[in-house]
């Protein structure tokens, strides 16, 4: 894999989700983060498990729009609300950082940032067994390690299985072919 493309997006660990009802939730979310829902549709990616969520829309594209996710976490709290799990909104910059905020029952309960620049490394007395540890021990590290894949894994959830659900339309469309992977199971 080349270098990594920065983004962003909303996980948590479910055993199935019902598209139904996702597009009325995104809808709110956006219009709770001062963004207009048309036009825009939902990405929703799986794997092992673990559910990937991230708007498809031109504020989402690219460094900048991986970013966005920094600053807009209505998506994360209501899900957390819905689903009853933990979201984790998070942002992947390969350039500058790593942060992650975590939300339960609608309510922030956690987060963590690295600044690249901040992390005390020097190029070149580290070696890169050093460098992976190091890098295991940063938020996407710990988030992967939470939701049982690894740091790896998780940077590679945007290129997973996965179905856009357009957010003009009232009911989302069945979710079911993205859990059709061994062990999984959808709950309807």
């Amino acid at each position: 894999m080349g270098k990594a493309e920065a983004h962003g997006g909303y996980l948590c660990r479910l055993d199935g989700l019902d598209g139904r009802a996702l597009p009325a939730i995104a809808r709110e979310a956006l219009s709770q983060d001062e963004e207009a829902s048309e036009g825009t549709g939902l990405l929703v990616s799986v794997s092992k498990k673990v559910v990937r969520l991230a708007y498809d829309a031109p504020f989402t594209y690219g460094r900048r729009g991986a970013r966005w996710y920094g600053r807009h976490h209505a998506l994360a709290e209501r899900l957390s609300v819905h689903c009853g799990v933990a979201v984790h909104a998070y942002v992947f910059d390969p350039d500058e950082l790593e942060q992650v905020v975590t939300y339960g029952a609608g309510h922030r309960v956690g987060g963590e940032t690295v600044r690249y620049e901040d992390a005390e490394i020097d190029d070149e007395d580290i070696s890169e067994e050093a460098f992976e540890a190091l890098r295991n021990r940063w938020p996407m590290a710990h988030l992967g390690r939470l939701l049982g894949l690894t740091r790896e894994e998780i940077l590679r959830l945007p290129y997973a299985r996965s179905v856009l659900m357009p957010l003009d339309v009232e009911a989302g469309p069945g979710l079911e072919p993205l859990w059709d992977e061994p062990g999984a199971t959808a709950r309807h």
